[in-house]
C-alpha cells in the first residue's frame, strides 16, 4: 500500500488567506493542500494556485467547491455552475478530488437533479466528487437538517464520499460506522475533533471525543487510495507562530496514527 498522503486545508488558517495555507504546508511538511473555494479572491484564481503550488512544492489535493452559506455567490449564485466550476479548477489544477456538500433544502432544482449531475461530471472527468456528511442543527432541542435529503450522503449513495469527523462529532453519530458505510467510495477525509456539541468545531485532532487515532489506523490497514486533509479551526491563535504550532501538531498525529515516519 502507498503512502497516504496528509494535507492541509486552506481553511484551517483563516482568516489568513489561501497564500498563507501554502506557506505553511510546504514549511510543516504537508503533502498537499486542499484549497477551499470562498471569498479569498486568490481561492478563485487558477493562475494563482498553480503559481502557489510550484512557489512552496506543495501540490494541490483537493478543491472544496464554494457551498458554504458564505460562498453562495462565489463565482455564481448557481450551485450545479459552481459545482462544474470546481471540476473544472481540479482539472486544471491537477487535484484528484471535489469536495461537495449535499445540496440545501432550499435548492429543490439542484437537489433532484444532485446525483445525476455528480455522475455525469465523473463520467466525463477523472476527478472524484466526494460528498461530505454534514449535521443538524438543533434550536431550542428540536434536530432540524438544512440538507435535503439528509445530512448523512450514504442515505442517497454517491460514487465517492468526504468524512468530516468535525460533523460527525456534531451530528453526535459515529464516524468509524460512517466509513464502514461508505466503503470503498470513502476517498476523502476531514481529520479534525470535536466536543460532541452540537456545533462545528474543528478541533485539532486528539483534542475531542472523536475515535480520530482508530480512524487513522483504520485507513493506514485497510487499503485507502484517498487523502486526509487537516482541516481544523486555527481563528484563536495569538500569533502566526502559535497558529504553526497547532498545525504542526494536528500534522504529528496524522502522521503517527497513520503509521507514518
Amino acid at each position: 500500500m502507498g503512502r497516504i498522503p496528509v494535507g492541509l486545508s486552506t481553511a484551517s488558517v483563516w482568516p489568513q488567506p489561501a497564500a498563507a495555507a501554502f506557506e505553511l504546508a510546504g514549511e510543516l511538511g504537508y503533502d498537499g493542500v486542499e484549497v477551499m473555494v470562498w471569498a479569498d479572491p486568490v481561492s478563485q484564481d487558477m493562475d494563482a494556485l498553480l503559481e502557489l503550488a510550484d512557489r512552496h512544492a506543495v501540490p494541490v489535493l483537493a478543491v472544496h467547491a464554494p457551498c458554504l452559506l458564505i460562498s453562495q455567490r462565489v463565482w455564481s449564485p448557481d450551485p450545479e455552475v459552481r459545482l462544474r466550476r470546481a471540476v473544472i479548477a481540479a482539472q486544471v489544477l491537477d487535484a484528484p478530488t471535489v469536495v461537495v456538500h449535499p445540496p440545501f433544502r432550499w435548492q429543490r432544482r439542484y437537489a433532484e437533479r444532485f446525483s445525476d449531475l455528480i455522475a455525469e461530471l465523473e463520467e466525463s472527468t477523472s476527478v472524484a466528487i466526494a460528498v461530505e456528511n454534514m449535521f443538524p442543527v438543533r434550536p431550542l432541542g428540536a434536530e432540524v437538517s438544512a440538507f435535503r435529503p439528509s445530512v448523512d450522503p450514504t442515505e442517497v449513495g454517491h460514487r465517492h464520499y468526504t468524512l468530516d469527523l468535525s460533523h460527525t462529532a456534531a451530528a453526535q453519530s459515529d464516524p468509524l460506522a460512517m466509513a464502514e458505510r461508505m466503503g470503498s467510495g470513502l476517498v476523502h477525509v476531514h481529520l479534525a475533533d470535536g466536543s460532541g456539541a452540537p456545533r462545528d468545531e474543528h478541533l485539532v485532532p486528539g483534542r475531542g471525543v472523536q475515535p480520530c487515532a482508530a480512524l487513522c489506523e483504520k485507513l493506514a490497514t485497510s487499503g485507502f487510495e484517498g487523502q486526509v486533509v487537516l482541516e481544523v479551526n486555527t481563528r484563536k491563535a495569538r500569533s502566526a507562530t502559535a497558529r504553526a504550532a497547532e498545525l504542526a501538531e494536528a500534522l504529528l498525529f496524522a502522521r503517527l496514527n497513520l503509521g507514518q515516519d
